[in-house]
């Protein structure tokens, strides 16, 4: 009897990350649009880049269309060829209604028409925590709570979920709605203790939301694992996000801080500030 050859060893192979063959990121950019156009690129062939002003690519696997986003016809040419959409673009802040009209409000509609027209079925929409700013700081709250825009920004928030949760019910495409908190290499003061969402943690939602299945149109709050928080995500547990980030590394360094008066918003309200801007024009 011949003696057998040894039995080879199964190769170890690193996961690779899904990837789609084409990935839009609008509002590209903003703040956060020029730290996701690097962290996406691992799950996508092309990404292609898209603000109101021009963008340059930074190397193969990048391309750049310059687009208003009030321009239907501009985006919906945007949109051609794309398997899937970031959807940062618009006014980032507190604007007169017709700043915010133009950019949040006819732009997210344009974009999921583009989206329909053109067959993509899975949109990323940046909403915002300023859909429910009104709530107070002692409130706990899920995506189930009715909305309390606490600003034009927050209404063109509100507005496009609204458009999200649409173009499914009609059309069948796909949203994962981020009420992303307060994205930036660190909380900035104490309210921010509560909503602050790393840039880690934001990409790996993001991530979460492109290749979820059967997401259909879900709101979750982009918050990271922070000590204190206002919302809870059970709603959105199928995406399988576990934050991997906290602000409570940053507590020392936030209450050294003046202390901010009881009557202040930032005090009181989820929305912090916004609450109390505008109105703009009187």
């Amino acid at each position: 009897m011949s003696a057998s050859a040894p039995a080879s060893t199964p190769s170890i192979q690193a996961h690779a990350p899904p990837r789609l063959a084409r990935l839009l990121l609008t509002g590209a950019a903003g703040g956060l649009g020029k730290v996701l156009r690097q962290t996406l690129k691992p799950f996508t062939e092309v990404i292609r880049l898209s603000d109101i002003v021009a963008v340059t690519p930074d190397g193969p696997g990048e391309e750049a269309v310059a687009c208003d986003l009030s321009d239907k016809q501009a985006v919906h040419a945007l949109v051609e060829g794309c398997d899937a959409i970031v959807h940062l673009g618009g006014v980032s802040v507190e604007r007169p209604f017709e700043e915010i009209l133009e950019a949040n409000i006819k732009g997210v509609f344009h974009v999921y028409e583009a989206a329909r027209r053109h067959g993509v079925k899975r949109v990323v929409f940046a909403s915002s925590n300023h859909v429910i700013g009104f709530y107070k700081q002692d409130e706990h709250i899920d995506a189930s709570a009715a909305r309390r825009p606490d600003g034009y920004y927050g209404l063109s928030k509100s507005f496009g979920e609204d458009v999200a949760q649409f173009y499914f019910d009609r059309h069948g495409i796909e949203t994962v709605s981020i009420r992303i908190g307060s994205s930036f290499p660190e909380p900035l003061n104490r309210r921010m203790m509560s909503t602050w969402l790393s840039y880690r943690d934001l990409t790996t939602l993001i991530e979460k939301s492109l290749f979820t299945p059967d997401v259909k149109h879900t709101v979750v709050y982009g918050m990271s694992a922070n000590r204190d928080v206002w919302w809870d995500n059970a709603a959105a547990a199928h995406l399988g996000f576990v934050p991997q980030d906290g602000s409570e590394v940053f507590r020392d360094k936030v209450e050294t801080q003046p202390p901010v008066a009881p009557n202040d918003p930032n005090a009181i309200y989820q929305g912090g500030a916004f609450t109390a801007q505008g109105p703009f024009g009187d």
